[in-house]
């Protein structure tokens, strides 16, 4: 079974920017479709972005324009967050769903 591990997350504050990234036991991004999730303190689970193993990306309508997903092989894929602001304090989290698979979490907290 592949794990996922996050990292790159901290605290910033508004306006600054962060990157995570999320690295695969082995390839697996090459070959199957990821995303980033986020948990906000209220609890709210929701799809920030998305990586096709084509390449194709997708966003949430929140982060478009400021975060960005990119794969540097088959084992990591970041997700480069600028414009922070508040409403992106969250835990993030590395998905593979065909893999049924998740990270443990990376935590980004923005201060205002």
């Amino acid at each position: 079974q592949v794990q996922l591990v996050e990292s790159g997350g901290g605290l910033v504050q508004a306006g600054g920017s962060l990157r995570l990234s999320c690295v695969a036991s082995r390839s697996t991004f090459n070959l199957n479709s990821m995303a980033w999730y986020r948990q906000t303190p209220g609890g709210r689970r929701e799809l920030v972005a998305g990586l096709a193993a084509t390449g194709l990306t997708n966003y949430a309508d929140s982060v478009k324009g400021r975060f960005s997903v990119s794969r540097d092989n088959g084992n990591t894929v970041h997700l480069q967050m600028n414009s922070l602001n508040s409403e992106d304090t969250a835990v993030y989290y590395c998905n593979v769903p065909t893999l049924h698979v998740w990270g443990q979490g990376t935590q980004v907290t923005v201060s205002s």
